[in-house]
């Protein structure tokens, strides 16, 4: 669904999309069950992110006869992992798109400024011909999702677009202003950041909970 204000906003509040989010955020869930829930979201929030997504006619044959049926291209998509908890979004992205390509960037967090570092950054040749989905688990400060697609931007794909789990206002607001041509597709918005720049209520931090660490 599109924000009312902001049509680049789309809060995703499908009912399964929305029944999984709520077993990821319980602290109770264990990291395999976290793990699981995420790659089927991630499945569930594609069929949204890509449904303007364009396609050709080609010729096919039926058991019946010859027709023209549309497929994608799904070489065009880029799917972007902000490492490392982008992972998760990414692999349940590619079960329903397995054709895309794929880039990573780095970035983790100072503790002290909460601004991103970058570490790594490999994308496919010929960006200029190419949709980006950004992936990442949280819109929280907005500061690595920033960094991440201004570093994209200046190769000049076709299109961007950035899909998270969760976010908050302040973490929208940020990126609107920054980059108010990328669309964001999200399954919730949370109440507010606190002062260590995760998301509350929230569901604690992402990459601890994918990968079983603290």
């Amino acid at each position: 669904m599109t924000s009312s204000n902001d049509p680049m906003l789309h809060v995703i509040n499908h009912p399964l999309v929305q029944h999984k989010l709520t077993l990821m955020r319980q602290k109770s869930a264990s990291t395999t069950s976290f793990r699981t829930l995420l790659n089927e979201l991630a499945m569930l929030m594609a069929y949204e992110v890509t449904r303007d997504m364009p396609t050709q006619d080609i010729p096919i044959e039926t058991p019946l006869e010859t027709m023209t049926a549309k497929v994608i291209d799904g070489k065009k998509l880029v799917l972007v992992s902000i490492l490392r908890a982008g992972t998760g979004i990414l692999d349940g992205m590619l079960t329903v798109v397995p054709g895309a390509r794929v880039g990573h960037i780095g970035l983790y967090r100072d503790p002290e400024t909460l601004r991103p570092v970058e570490y790594y950054f490999k994308m496919p040749k010929d960006m200029s011909e190419r949709d980006v989905v950004v992936v990442d688990p949280m819109l929280a400060t907005g500061n690595s999702a920033i960094a991440a697609i201004e570093r994209i931007k200046a190769l000049k794909p076709k299109s961007i677009k950035f899909v998270c789990l969760l976010t908050c206002p302040e973490g929208v607001a940020a990126l609107r202003l920054a980059h108010p041509d990328v669309a964001i597709f999200t399954a919730a918005i949370d109440r507010q950041l606190n002062s260590h720049g995760y998301i509350l209520p929230g569901l604690g931090d992402a990459g601890d909970r994918i990968f079983g660490t603290q």
